[in-house]
């Protein structure tokens, strides 16, 4: 029996590049540093917790909004890290992950036809969420600060690509990405200075306040933005909340800030949290995650923090989407929380997590000094962007960032992910992102393959 024909909800929507690319590192037994998740184990206290839960009997439906103990300490965490008194009866909920709950978000506060700010490059759910809701995305470009990103930013973007493309072509049989540039390892070297290599000339994206103003209309009802940034890796800084809240201050648009990655700001800078700014906090849903925290991303637990009115609203959508959260999970969580707080120097402590990544991050940038690979900086996240146009020297800058991803991982044997599909462009800037997430022998391993690149024939 034929299937039945059915008009498609996204059209124009197919498998993430995240999953092609996965796909594909398995395949070729590539190091995986594409997809953003950790390869090692989360803390075996907060397992044990959880076993604990599940052998207690916490096996069946929690409260809709949250296990109770888990709110409380999610309350505690945002008194002591950003100053802000919540109410964890009507102000947090606990989320199946950051997708769950940005999806939510949208769907409780826009209208068809509701217009919703996103910054490019971004996290690939943001917009068809936003479709999904009937509203309309309005896509902002992220600024390129720096001299190293000169050129792309002269550089007309290429049209754009199917969103949801599933398959990359491979670059042509007879083309090399061998040789490439050698580069000055000052340049390409990174970091906090701690290691005696000299930090290059910034290169972050930093968001353009004078193009969000310029798209806010009267149907504007949602902006968007992500801190530290998915996938440059850039973070924003007090001025720039600064701004924010006084472009904000005379509408009545809302905010909704992704800030899974919040434990992971590097060199010693605060993360400057929608919390920390009550006139932005007052009209925010603000998405953190227990998966990326604490290593387990495969739990999908997460929490959303907001006024009472929005999270009035958010309750709706999040009680008819997936009703409750993995319950053991919750239980579990809450009792490692309250163990931290009373051991703050326990490695996995994530008031640590800083440090911890900064090493990784650290370790892997060093590995890349003098290789064509051109390192943007990375002020948070557990990502490294890099701009490959040294690598592309032989194919006179022919070869996209997605092809050259897909040939890295076939060729040379470590998967990244292009910064293309980022894009509502796709436009190519010869950027690619690498997660560092990882323990220290996979990265060495990955290294030790990114320095033979020259050697290995195409």
């Amino acid at each position: 029996m034929p299937s039945p024909h059915f008009p498609s909800r996204l059209p124009d929507v197919g498998t993430t590049i995240f999953s092609t690319m996965s796909a594909l590192a398995a395949r070729h037994g590539a190091v995986n540093l594409g997809q953003g998740f950790p390869d090692f184990d989360c803390d075996p206290l907060l397992v044990q917790a959880v076993i604990r839960a599940m052998q207690a009997g916490h096996n069946q439906y929690p409260p809709m909004p949250g296990v109770p103990a888990l709110r409380q300490a999610v309350t505690a965490m945002i008194a002591t890290q950003y100053g802000r008194d919540c109410n964890p009866d009507t102000d947090i909920t606990i989320t199946t992950g950051a997708t769950q709950a940005l999806l939510a978000a949208i769907l409780a506060v826009t209208q068809p036809g509701d217009e919703v700010i996103v910054l490019d490059p971004c996290y690939d759910s943001y917009v068809p969420a936003i479709r999904m809701a009937g509203a309309v995305p309005v896509r902002v470009p992220l600024a390129m600060s720096g001299p190293p990103r000169e050129r792309a930013e002269n550089t007309p973007p290429p049209a754009a690509a199917p969103e949801g493309q599933d398959s990359i072509p491979l670059p042509p049989a007879t083309a090399s990405v061998t040789g490439g540039a050698t580069g000055d390892t000052t340049d390409n070297a990174a970091g906090s200075g701690r290691n005696g290599l000299r930090t290059p000339p910034a290169s972050a994206f930093i968001p353009d306040f004078a193009r969000i103003a310029a798209a806010i209309t009267p149907r504007t009802r949602l902006l968007v933005i992500n801190t530290p940034h998915n996938p440059s890796g850039s973070v924003w800084t007090d001025a720039q909340m600064q701004q924010l809240q006084a472009l904000l201050a005379p509408t009545n648009i809302l905010l909704l800030s992704d800030e899974v990655y919040e434990h992971m700001v590097f060199d010693g800078q605060p993360h400057q949290s929608v919390l920390r700014y009550p006139a932005l906090a007052e009209r925010a849903f603000v998405v953190s995650s227990f998966g990326k925290t604490f290593h387990v991303t495969g739990w999908k637990v997460g929490t959303v923090v907001a006024p009472e009115a929005l999270m009035r609203e958010f309750r709706k959508i999040h009680q008819f989407s997936v009703f409750a959260v993995n319950t053991p999970a919750q239980h579990g969580l809450a009792h490692y929380l309250a163990w931290l707080q009373a051991h703050p120097e326990h490695p996995g402590h994530y008031r640590n997590l800083p440090d911890f990544y900064q090493k990784k991050r650290d370790l892997f940038r060093a590995g890349l000094a003098g290789t064509g690979f051109r390192l943007l900086d990375c002020a948070g996240t557990y990502f490294q962007t890099v701009d490959v146009t040294d690598m592309l020297t032989d194919h006179n800058g022919t070869l996209s960032e997605a092809a050259f991803c897909e040939w890295l991982t076939a060729h040379a044997g470590v998967a990244a992910i292009p910064l293309s599909p980022f894009y509502g462009d796709g436009r190519n800037q010869n950027l690619i992102r690498f997660c560092f997430a990882k323990k220290d022998e996979t990265l060495h391993a990955a290294l030790d393959r990114l320095r033979s690149i020259r050697d290995v024939p195409v």
